[in-house]
């Protein structure tokens, strides 16, 4: 029997931690070896640390799902130790984004801003539809909705599914986020954001073209957060032992 692949959780007393802490018991591949939270939660069958720096225990790899003040630290201790990392925090700040670019010079870092499947295969779709949509005149609109405890917004995913509709437009167009403040006329190079908070939303994204007399919107939406939980472990188990670089889920799905 091969040896399963050591993983520290960090955030596992979160609601992915724990999530992800079920998925992986049940699975012959891969096992938690130690988590990481500041805060008290349930009781987990390995040991928990309060931060990162205070782990003792050898792993093969980082999944995270935690808060982004806590990313530096843990970025910190990934190099020192050459521990690949997925990271799945969202949030995080221009300085923080440039420090993971830095690190993945360093060790393998897989970075996405949502990990399931779904999502994944929408980011193609989106690039091959604005070619067709966006040159020809359609407007450009995202509307993701979230739980109420959620505190970024946009969330990482409406950003990424802009992004990938931006690079095929050769990054022309500017995002706006709140049509509150100024009264004028939509302008064609636009992608608008916007963000509904409420209930226990897991995550709905709508990707909308809107042209004249006709509209697309391209919709996914998750019922649970195994969906991401599933993700983060497929993408653990592929980072495995991978050399430095910069890693996204398009790499594990292929």
């Amino acid at each position: 029997m091969e040896k399963k692949i050591r993983a520290i959780m960090h955030g596992c007393n979160g609601k992915m931690g724990q999530t992800i802490s079920g998925l992986i018991a049940a699975d012959d591949e891969i096992e938690i070896v130690a988590g990481i939270d500041a805060y008290s939660g349930p009781t987990n069958p390995y040991p928990v640390f309060d931060s990162i720096d205070a782990c003792d225990v050898e792993a093969d790899v980082v999944i995270d799902f935690s808060a982004a003040p806590a990313v530096d630290a843990l970025l910190a201790y990934c190099v020192a130790g050459k521990v690949p990392c997925v990271l799945c925090t969202t949030g995080l700040t221009e300085e923080q984004l440039a420090a993971v670019k830095k690190a993945s010079e360093q060790v393998a870092v897989l970075k996405s801003a949502n990990m399931s499947l779904g999502i994944n295969l929408l980011l193609k779709m989106l690039k091959e539809a604005t070619h067709v949509l966006a040159e020809a005149g359609f407007d450009i609109e995202i509307v993701e909705k979230h739980h109420n405890l959620k505190k970024d917004a946009p969330s990482g995913t409406a950003l990424a599914l802009a992004d990938s509709i931006n690079e095929e437009l050769d990054n022309s167009y500017r995002y706006v986020y709140d049509r509150s403040q100024v009264r004028e006329k939509r302008e064609r190079k636009e992608i608008g954001i916007s963000a509904v908070r409420g209930g226990t939303i897991v995550g709905d994204h709508d990707v909308i073209f809107a042209g004249a007399d006709e509209v697309v919107t391209f919709s996914h939406r998750a019922y649970s957060k195994a969906v991401f939980g599933k993700g983060a472990v497929q993408a653990a188990k592929f980072l495995a032992g991978k050399p430095a670089g910069m890693y996204d889920m398009s790499d594990v799905i292929g």
